[in-house]
């Protein structure tokens, strides 16, 4: 329900800023806004997410967000509030979102046993995704009515979804070194020894960054392909983001049981076969030619997000898991907007479809060269301990026993 309000939010203030002044530029600076703080602050985020009880901390961080989301439905309501502003205050929900949501990656292995969490990690996925697919045309129908303030005041709503399922959670105690002393900043940099020290997280983290800097910001340029590629308004850009989150959907729900059969190879392909459909999806030359490469797009990304996020958490030991994974949200914050903002740029002086065909053709080779070239890179998302890997069962390694695991974690 929240990820429904959060899509209506982001739908209709991409849509609004990019309306008014036809930039693709703008588009980037949206996505600019949102994940800036995520990549500044989600090392903050995984150090508090290892030393504060994760349940109240998300309450408190929700609530923030909430604020955040009916202060930008009042001043959309005003009709007069420049983008700046729109864009400033959607910084700031970044923000809070950004130093809570390790909090939030980091309970999942809590919640489930080690042999599921793949499946559990997907099934985050799906339904974040499921709100790709239903947000937008919600926020279709309200930009089509011309009101994008009804939107961002279903999203201060629906924050009380989440706030209503915390308070249902039952977590375990924690481990007594995850509430152990030292500074910020000295936990932080335990984090990133940690993560270093790891190969399975080094490799995910290295890879995350290179798809954040050149695939990931199609996500971001949507409106501008929907306008300035397609010569579409809110209808083409609607179709195009529930397009993308079909096919996002429908990936999560069956990886887990493709990783079963496929192991490493599942991941693997999906880093080569992103860029290829990003290609595709470049060179399309309608509306629903578009819809149907970015739905294979929207596929393809998912397997690459949930599988390098499960071999983080999967690897990481439990007593830094929060600092790991806010390293790796941290690449991922930092580099997204970036190449946001670069390829709007360049989209603004040679075209959307142009930037989107080459970020695809550079990727594939990229990954093709890793292939050959940096073959560990790859070997190094399975644990080569694990007897599994073997069989080509586990796609992110480190099964080490099953669930009771989690209580005695592997060190760095």
């Amino acid at each position: 329900m929240s990820n429904v309000g959060s899509w209506m939010q982001t739908v209709a203030l991409g849509y609004v800023v990019t309306h008014r002044s036809h930039d693709p530029l703008w588009a980037g600076a949206v996505a600019a806004a949102a994940f800036i703080p995520i990549g500044v602050l989600s090392p903050l985020g995984g150090a508090l997410a290892d030393r504060l009880d994760r349940r109240r901390w998300l309450i408190a961080t929700t609530l923030a967000e909430t604020v955040f989301a009916a202060l930008l439905a009042v001043l959309a309501a005003t009709g007069h509030a420049p983008s700046w502003a729109l864009l400033a205050v959607a910084f700031l929900g970044g923000v809070a979102a950004a130093v809570g949501f390790p909090t939030y990656q980091a309970m999942i292995p809590d919640l489930v046993p080690a042999d599921d969490l793949l499946g559990a990690v997907s099934l985050s996925s799906a339904q974040f995704n499921l709100g790709r697919v239903i947000g937008p045309v919600l926020a279709g129908i309200v930009l089509l009515a011309g009101s994008a303030a009804w939107a961002f005041a279903v999203n201060a709503v629906s924050f009380g979804a989440v706030v209503a399922a915390l308070a249902v959670v039952r977590l375990p105690e924690p481990r007594p070194q995850a509430r152990g002393g030292g500074s910020i900043r000295h936990r932080i940099a335990e984090g990133a020894s940690v993560a270093a020290a790891e190969p399975g997280c080094r490799s995910a983290i290295i890879l995350i960054g290179i798809v954040a800097l050149v695939g990931s910001p199609f996500i971001a340029l949507v409106p501008a392909m929907a306008i300035n590629g397609l010569g579409r308004g809110a209808g083409g850009y609607t179709v195009l983001l529930a397009a993308q989150g079909i096919g996002a959907v429908g990936a999560a729900l069956v990886l887990a049981p493709m990783a079963r059969a496929l192991g490493r190879r599942l991941l693997v392909g999906a880093l080569v076969a992103f860029p290829a459909a990003l290609v595709c999806y470049g060179l399309a030359p309608s509306l629903w030619s578009a819809a149907a490469a970015i739905l294979v797009v929207g596929a393809c990304y998912i397997g690459v997000l949930t599988g390098l996020n499960t071999v983080v958490q999967r690897r990481a030991p439990t007593e830094f898991r929060g600092r790991v994974l806010g390293l790796y949200m941290m690449v991922l914050g930092v580099i997204y907007p970036v190449g946001a903002v670069v390829e709007g740029a360049i989209a603004h002086v040679v075209g959307i479809r142009d930037v989107t065909v080459v970020s695809g053709l550079v990727l594939f080779t990229v990954m093709v060269a890793i292939g050959i070239w940096r073959g560990q890179l790859f070997a190094r998302l399975d644990d080569p301990a694990t007897p599994s890997d073997a069989r080509g069962v586990d796609v992110v390694g480190d099964d080490r026993g099953g669930a009771d695991d989690r209580s005695a974690p592997a060190t760095a």
